[in-house]
């Protein structure tokens, strides 16, 4: 599979990567069977690049990860993990269910925001610990939108001084908006953004002015949300879009580039995922699995060609921007 070095960094991904939030029991929960065949089925594929979050699962999906990937060499895959988000004990509410995150999990954690110095180091040594590493590749300031000043003045500087120490490969910020994304690829020297659902078949916002920012700065992106949670992921549009019912307007233009997928015998899926891959600031999809089926279904769909008459005729109909 091919790879690709993150901005300026020794850091490389796979243009496909493993996305953790569904093996730490996003909306529905799995066994430890099934993720570690998940994992295994995309370590089979070819896919070395694997990211996750303490907030996946309260920890749960740097866990499995991190007992699925000893068996493999470090230095043969890629592991991408966030802060800002410390999780901090709570054994009295254990008996409840971490719905409220839309995690199947019990709720013997809870999430504190903290992008400190401080909070960065403890956050980065609990996710070590749970992913039974002595290092991470690529870490990710994660959901920084109200917390900007401090992300930006004490977060990011304790990465740079980490990437500068070695301790981390690659430093980025990670989020569902590009704004802010911008405003770190601007002010800051990161490696790596991670944009979730803004650039994809439904939702190009983050075209005009951050993809641009991050070729001209050389600061690669990983796509994630390439389905937008949903709508996308089925060859007829499904009813879910950014995790909520999705606006009639939304789902009328859905229909319409399936409409015209299906007339050049692309499903909707392939089309979704080929359209993000083909931008050039893009250096990996970030697509998420629960299974070793979902896994094998998402490299067969990343692997077909789709014939760039597809790409002219969405857009002379309105449906994209090239």
């Amino acid at each position: 599979m091919r790879t690709q070095w993150l901005g300026g960094s020794r850091v490389q991904v796979t243009a496909l990567g493993f996305g953790g939030a569904g093996i730490g029991n996003l909306f529905r929960a799995v066994d430890d069977e099934t993720a570690g065949r998940a994992i295994d089925a995309a370590w089979q594929a070819g896919i070395r690049f694997f990211d996750t979050s303490p907030h996946y699962g309260l920890g749960l999906s740097e866990r499995r990860l991190g007992a699925a990937l000893t068996s493999h060499p470090r230095d043969d895959f890629t592991i991408a993990t966030k802060v800002g988000r410390l999780l901090v004990p709570t054994p009295e509410t254990a008996h409840r269910i971490d719905d409220a995150a839309g995690f199947d999990v019990p709720a013997d954690h809870t999430r504190r925001w903290d992008f400190s110095a401080d909070g960065v180091r403890r956050s980065l040594e609990s996710s070590l610990t749970r992913l039974r590493l002595d290092r991470v590749d690529v870490v990710l300031i994660h959901d920084p939108d109200e917390h900007w000043r401090q992300a930006v003045e004490e977060a990011y500087p304790a990465l740079h001084d980490l990437r500068d120490q070695g301790v981390v490969g690659a430093v980025g910020v990670g989020m569902n908006q590009w704004q802010m994304l911008e405003r770190f690829v601007t002010e800051t020297d990161i490696d790596t953004v991670l944009l979730a659902g803004r650039y994809t078949l439904l939702d190009q916002s983050a075209a005009p002015s951050l993809l641009p920012r991050c070729l001209d700065r050389g600061v690669s992106v990983l796509a994630a949300g390439v389905f937008n949670s949903g709508v996308l992921a089925t060859e007829e549009p499904g009813r879910t879009y950014d995790y909520r019912p999705i606006p009639d307007a939304l789902y009328a233009r859905a229909t319409r580039i399936a409409q015209v997928c299906r007339s050049h015998r692309v499903p909707l899926p392939q089309a979704a995922m080929a359209f993000t891959a083909r931008h050039p600031a893009v250096a990996s999809l970030v697509v998420g699995a629960q299974s070793a089926d979902h896994v094998t279904r998402n490299v067969e769909l990343a692997g077909a060609p789709v014939p760039d008459a597809l790409w002219y005729d969405l857009a002379a109909e309105g449906l994209v921007q090239l």
